[in-house]
């Protein structure tokens, strides 16, 4: 029964992408903790990856990157995602920016407004903003090496005391139903945190990061005010994240 169980799961997962524990165990009529023996063995056997209250099938998941690698990846998307997603600051307005390379590029087109304040976890965009009029306000926190985001106690304590304007949301991946994803709990919590500081929270992130998943979610897409990504996003793709989200689409090269 246990291995007939277990095949129902995977089925279940093939057709779904993800399954909950308290669902399957209503399901198959067991204890939660009988779901999660199974999971885990599962995961064991390489066949899914076990999430907060459940689990998804087993695929390549994204994981992090250097920011020597990034910086050379999809370089005109992101600066095409920042052009447009600058639009949504007026002067007066305080900003969150996540680490990352998309929004270091927004960073680097902020310099014309007056009186914006840029709170952010990210010591490469921190520093980029050094020869600027912008106020800038670094989470403090221990670096991640290669990367330059800060993560831990210290990060997570200011944010908690914040409110800002505008957050600007990057990502690992995005999987259009398990939301916005990241390959550690730590940055997940890190991104959570910036979430709840903010009126608003745009995701900018180029069209390669979609119908991807990392290690875990961040936050469903309908959580977020909007997205903001380049034209290359497959159209049919664009009208399933436009039934849940406001979705910005960058202009076509050239245009």
């Amino acid at each position: 029964m246990s291995n007939l169980r277990r095949n129902q799961i995977i089925e279940e997962l093939t057709k779904n992408e993800k399954v909950e524990i308290d669902d399957l165990a209503s399901k198959f009529q067991v204890s939660a903790m009988t779901i999660r023996r199974d999971l885990a063995l599962l995961e064991e056997q390489e066949k899914v990856v076990r999430t907060t209250g459940g689990a998804i099938l087993k695929k390549n998941l994204v994981s992090e990157s250097s920011i020597y690698v990034k910086d050379e990846k999809f370089k005109n998307q992101k600066k095409k995602i920042a052009e447009l997603a600058i639009q949504m600051i007026s002067d007066g307005t305080t900003i969150l920016l996540d680490s990352g390379t998309t929004t270091f590029e927004i960073a680097q087109s902020l310099n014309h407004f007056k009186n914006i304040t840029v709170i952010t976890n990210d010591i490469r965009i921190a520093a980029s903003l050094l020869d600027t009029n912008v106020r800038v306000i670094v989470t403090g926190g221990e670096l991640q090496n290669s990367v330059g985001a800060l993560f831990g106690p210290l990060t997570e304590h200011m944010l908690q005391e914040i409110h800002v304007d505008l957050f600007f949301l990057g990502a690992h991946a995005v999987d259009t139903h398990l939301g916005v994803m990241a390959p550690t709990y730590e940055k997940a919590s890190i991104k959570q945190k910036m979430i709840r500081a903010a009126k608003e929270t745009w995701l900018v992130a180029d069209s390669s990061k979609f119908e991807e998943r990392a290690f875990t979610r961040v936050c469903q897409l309908n959580k977020l005010t909007g997205i903001v990504t380049d034209h290359q996003l497959a159209p049919m793709l664009r009208q399933e994240l436009s039934e849940v989200v406001q979705v910005l689409i960058t202009e076509t090269e050239g245009n």
